[in-house]
């Protein structure tokens, strides 16, 4: 087990000890908030240290209070992607229409963000790690509950009890698994899956994103900045969740490759690529619903709990909003009362983002020819210019003030 322990000053004496599953997103800003209560946390993390990289993500309207009030929003405009033109192409190559990107998310020119994931998940590392310990390399293997803590074993032999416990460990959570059962009784398939991976930007581009459609079938190019690498997406509709291809990339591979056989553009480049590259994501297109977030000193967070599908453009938003307002919920209650609030607060702002879904995927991924050309003519009618006005779902929870105890 590889250990990075930063431990509360050991005159402080903590409200509670917590362990928190997942060092991604959620589960880094939950830890933050908590020390911040008085709680002693800990992350464990499977992967052997923070994830950098990534594919870029959205942080926008509600979560932008989040990352102002953690002081790293400054660091994060410095890593502002300014993402100049989305570009739509019909079957033949051809363009359709070119936009700003905001005109089709609904985000806003000058206050939204745009950062690679590695950026994000680096910025939350960096505020956490003096006040947090850190377990890299493992994961919860059991937990148990008991009326005064959770005993946890870990997958590489310790055994500890917490007070608490939270799952920020993504869609396919561990932590969900343990005490609320499989994830198939959550996980809402929307109808399609996707591949992304890193290949080299042999195109010319810039600031920019290139997409490609037929119906039923979409890939694109993300050119975030004027480097040499581009994120390659490969999208496409299919019925039935593969269940053969989770997990297993050279199912993933022929998948893929069946799907695109015939396609022109980019894309015969693209799968030859997808083959060759070593760091290829591939998943369904799904949501995350559950009736209850909480089970006794158990809660999930994030993706685990409300997983928005990138359809929304929202996954990251609700990860920062939805630890924010987890801690926020513990600061002066006890955890019966704290996880209710948590949830009590904060479902109609998961809500209404996730019903952003049908948005996303008719504007982006059509899946007949009718609506195909139905989408296209919305695109040449578009204004050059988006709206300065955001998406209602993006700003609809005001957050609570935060009090500290250090």
């Amino acid at each position: 087990m590889t250990r990075t322990a930063h431990l509360m000053d050991a005159r402080t004496t903590p409200k509670g000890r917590v362990l928190i599953s997942g060092a991604s997103i959620a589960g880094p800003t939950l830890a933050y908030w908590l020390t911040r209560h008085g709680y002693a946390v800990t992350v464990v993390e499977r992967a052997g240290a923070v994830r950098s990289g990534g594919y870029p993500i959205d942080v926008r309207g509600t979560a932008l209070e989040v990352v102002r009030r953690m002081g790293i929003l400054p660091r994060l405009r410095d890593a502002h992607i300014d993402l100049r033109r989305l570009t739509f192409l019909d079957g033949h190559g051809s363009e359709v229409a070119s936009v700003h990107p905001h005109a089709v998310t609904g985000g806003v020119e000058g206050r939204d963000l745009e950062v690679r994931r590695g950026d994000l998940t680096d910025a939350l590392y960096a505020a956490v790690r003096d006040d947090v310990e850190f377990l890299f390399n493992d994961s919860i293997d059991t937990l148990d509950q008991s009326g005064d803590g959770v005993d946890v074993i870990f997958r590489e032999g310790g055994r500890r009890t917490f007070d608490l416990v939270f799952g920020a460990d993504g869609m396919h959570s561990r932590t969900r698994e343990l005490v609320f059962g499989p994830e198939a009784q959550f996980h809402r398939y929307l109808g399609y899956c996707f591949a992304v991976f890193p290949m080299h930007n042999t195109f010319g581009l810039s600031r920019e994103t290139v997409m490609w459609n037929t119906p039923g079938r979409a890939a694109a190019l993300y050119a975030a900045g004027d480097d040499d690498e581009v994120h390659a997406f490969l999208n496409f509709a299919q019925p039935e969740p593969p269940f053969d291809a989770f997990g297993n990339p050279a199912a993933q591979w022929d998948l893929v490759a069946s799907v695109f056989a015939d396609a022109g553009w980019e894309v015969p480049g693209m799968l030859a690529a997808m083959h060759e590259a070593d760091d290829v994501f591939f998943d369904g297109v799904s949501q995350i619903r559950m009736p209850r977030w909480h089970s006794g000193r158990v809660a999930l967070t994030g993706d685990a709990a409300y997983a928005p599908s990138f359809l929304t453009g929202q996954g990251s938003s609700l990860a920062l909003v939805g630890a924010y307002m987890l801690a926020s919920s513990l600061a002066d209650r006890d955890h019966t009362a704290g996880l209710a609030a948590y949830e009590d607060g904060t479902r109609e702002f998961v809500a209404v983002n996730q019903g952003l879904v049908g948005e996303g995927g008719a504007m982006l991924f059509p899946t007949t020819a009718q609506a195909l050309e139905q989408r296209n003519d919305r695109l040449r009618k578009l204004n050059a210019m988006p709206s300065a006005e955001p998406r209602p779902a993006h700003s609809a929870l005001t957050l609570p003030e935060s009090m500290p105890m250090r």
